[in-house]
């Protein structure tokens, strides 16, 4: 069976932009993504979830179906500047990272 890529690529930092990301597919952590970084991640085809995080400061779980010789990309950075967005990311702490799928 060949392989697959999971591109994520970390724009600028909002309020968690120095730390490094660990990056966890399907629940294991597999490399790290620093700020303003592009990290490519090789899996098998098939469904998987992506998670990244340091600590407190955590994305959302994503799902995503990848097939053979095909690229999935994400784009992520740390939560805006602003009082609702700070807030919010301190009740639900899976909101202090953007995982957009594209």
């Amino acid at each position: 069976m060949g392989e697959a890529t999971l591109r994520l690529i970390r724009g600028w930092g909002g309020v968690v932009r120095n730390e490094p990301w660990d990056i966890a597919i399907d629940g294991k952590v597999v490399g790290v993504l620093a700020s303003h970084e592009t990290v490519e991640v090789v899996v098998a085809p098939g469904e998987h979830t992506v998670r990244l995080g340091h600590g407190r400061h955590i994305s959302p779980v994503r799902s995503f179906e990848v097939a053979e010789e095909e690229v999935v990309s994400y784009h992520c950075h740390g939560v805006r500047y602003g009082w609702p967005q700070l807030l919010a990311a301190l009740i639900k702490p899976d909101l202090w990272i953007s995982l957009r799928r594209g």
